[in-house]
């Protein structure tokens, strides 16, 4: 029998290492699902951007669908899947704002047309006409001319706290090999599913 690491952090980091340079598509694509105040279901699609010892991290605008479903029940599952691998990583848990200053540090990093993205949206918000967004794009653009772009205020990330996470790998005759951490206190405890 296979001995998995005790701490699933390190795991999930190793596999996303690996897949970053197998995977044909975007191997930071993640399955984001959340609930309503009333428990009202919704998924969509994110980039993980960063696996640390406290949880799995996500960047979105603070006004979104998803923001204001996580604000009322700040709770949400993530499942990132590897087709080629035939591997997924399943996560539940509580969910937290990061710091400022982590939301700072990665909105710098990122390119300056995605940065003028961000203030020009009004993410989950009806759009009059695709003309209207270019235009605000426009505007974003003439403000910031010949500077660097700040983070807006209602930009930023998430944590997800994991109470959970699944390594789920495929296998033959769907005999899949399924390991869960469950949160133990301050470690984790490990158990092997049925497929």
């Amino acid at each position: 029998m296979t001995t998995e690491p005790t701490d699933p952090f390190v795991l999930a980091r190793e596999l996303l290492e690996q897949r970053q340079t197998t995977e044909p598509t975007d191997a930071t694509a993640m399955t984001l699902a959340t609930a309503d105040a009333s428990g009202r279901p919704s998924a969509r699609m994110v980039l993980l951007k960063g696996i640390d010892d406290r949880g799995f991290v996500f960047f979105t605008n603070y006004g979104s669908r998803k923001a204001a479903e996580l604000e009322a029940n700040p709770f949400a599952a993530l499942c990132i899947h590897w087709a080629k691998a035939a591997e997924q990583i399943r996560v539940e848990g509580r969910v937290e704002r990061v710091t400022e200053a982590e939301s700072d540090a990665y909105f710098a990093t990122r390119p300056r047309g995605s940065q003028i993205g961000a203030w020009a949206s009004r993410q989950s918000a009806p759009l009059p006409s695709r003309e209207q967004l270019i235009e605000r794009v426009r505007e974003i653009e003439a403000r910031f001319e010949g500077r660097p772009v700040p983070r807006p205020e209602f930009w930023g990330g998430y944590r997800v706290v994991p109470e959970r996470i699944e390594i789920w790998r495929g296998q033959e005759s769907r005999l899949h090999d399924r390991v869960v951490y469950h949160r133990d206190g301050d470690g984790w405890r490990v158990e092997r599913l049925y497929p």
